[in-house]
């Protein structure tokens, strides 16, 4: 960090430095969900790949503010400033399935923890694992026209997204 920027921000650009989630209406989640969440926007800050395509739009540092709305998940991407960037709407069907198969093998997996032999803990953790990179890569080719991201920042942003899903 240097003495000019000590964010070190300006060290950043083609990136997300900060992030808010839309919680309206959410169910009460679990510690293990909660922290999932925590981690995942943590690490996301920390290290991301986000290359905004298109004309005119700033080179970053991002702010981004995801949001379920109606049948829709929705990116709405800002420069430093809050001047708007770009917004990506994409449809919530695709991630439906993944979503909720995820949920049943975390659900699995965090009783598992508890009462299971390291050896069954170790293979739902990969079934889970399994689902986490199919749907990080459903979401990096949804968002491909409009956004470049690595691996590591879809997986977290698919984190965010199915926290996103526990809604009342």
């Amino acid at each position: 960090m240097g003495a000019d920027d000590p964010s070190g921000q300006a060290k950043r650009p083609r990136s997300i430095v900060r992030v808010e989630l839309d919680e309206r209406s959410f169910l009460r989640r679990r510690p293990e969900v909660e922290h999932e969440r925590e981690v995942a926007l943590f690490d996301l800050l920390e290290e991301n790949v986000f290359i905004l395509k298109g004309e005119g739009t700033a080179p970053g540092p991002y702010h981004l503010k995801l949001a379920l709305s109606e049948d829709r998940l929705v990116f709405d991407v800002a420069d430093e400033q809050g001047a708007p960037q770009k917004q990506i709407a994409l449809a919530v069907r695709p991630f439906r399935m993944l979503v909720k198969d995820y949920f049943m093998v975390c659900e699995s997996y965090y009783d598992a923890i508890k009462t299971s032999s390291p050896s069954q803990i170790e293979a739902i953790d990969m079934g889970r694992r399994a689902l986490h990179n199919e749907g990080a890569m459903t979401l990096k080719e949804r968002v491909s026209e409009h956004v470049e991201l690595d691996h590591n920042t879809s997986r977290r942003l698919f984190t965010l997204i199915c926290v996103l899903h526990m809604r009342g």
